[in-house]
């Protein structure tokens, strides 16, 4: 069996770290938490941030205008930018100078020229305060872990009440609200009904047809 080897870690802003990680071909990003640590994402299960990206970009127009919170490994920014036309604007709000750095760095290959698209603009911050520079058409969420966030308290605020309520002023009209999480949520659901949403559920594989379930809202 190939070894994992640590390549790079990481202090997450606010406390705490990330381990990248390589085996072969394989890359994965770790928390380093003696309680909640583990597998934050990997390379070999990509199909649930592919589809948060089909779900949400597929039949966009011209001059539409998208954010991405979180870019992670760069898989949903590489479908989306697939899947736009020539003439939009895509903003990645990544609060981690690590992951930027990676992805220009030892995660090059997974990021393939979506950094240097002249459609893309990285940006260093806080998702929650990008989203009040709307109007956006859409907005895509894949940050921590869905509502039931690990890594950052912080990030509770995309999910609560007042984040959800901001996020819908920051859309135009028609536009979507997506977000990603691990597992399915009844109580956020409830919550993006109360401030206003119409929701769809989807459920998809982290990979192709197989690996674990994801769960992708929709909220319109």
């Amino acid at each position: 069996m190939i070894p994992r080897t640590l390549v790079d870690t990481a202090t997450i802003p606010g406390g705490g770290k990330l381990r990248l990680f390589r085996r072969g071909d394989d890359w994965t990003i770790l928390l380093d938490d003696p309680v909640i640590g583990g597998d934050l994402m990997n390379s070999r299960q990509f199909g649930s941030e592919e589809a948060l990206a089909t779900l949400t970009c597929t039949g966009l127009k011209p001059g539409a205008r998208v954010l991405i919170g979180g870019l992670g490994m760069g898989f949903t920014l590489r479908k989306a930018l697939a899947l736009l036309p020539a003439r939009v604007e895509v903003v990645v709000a990544e609060l981690g100078p690590a992951v930027i750095a990676w992805a220009r760095g030892p995660l090059a290959g997974l990021h393939g020229d979506s950094l240097d698209d002249p459609r893309v603009t990285v940006v260093e911050r806080d998702v929650a305060e990008v989203i009040a520079g709307g109007p956006w058409d859409a907005i895509l969420l894949d940050v921590d872990n869905g509502p039931d966030g690990l890594v950052r308290a912080r990030n509770d605020r995309l999910y609560d009440e007042a984040g959800l309520s901001a996020a819908r002023r920051a859309l135009r009209a028609g536009g979507v609200l997506a977000v990603w999480s691990a597992a399915p949520d009844a109580r956020f659901v409830a919550r993006l009904k109360r401030a206003g949403f119409a929701v769809e559920e989807a459920a998809v594989r982290a990979r192709g047809t197989k690996g674990p379930r994801h769960v992708i809202w929709l909220a319109r």
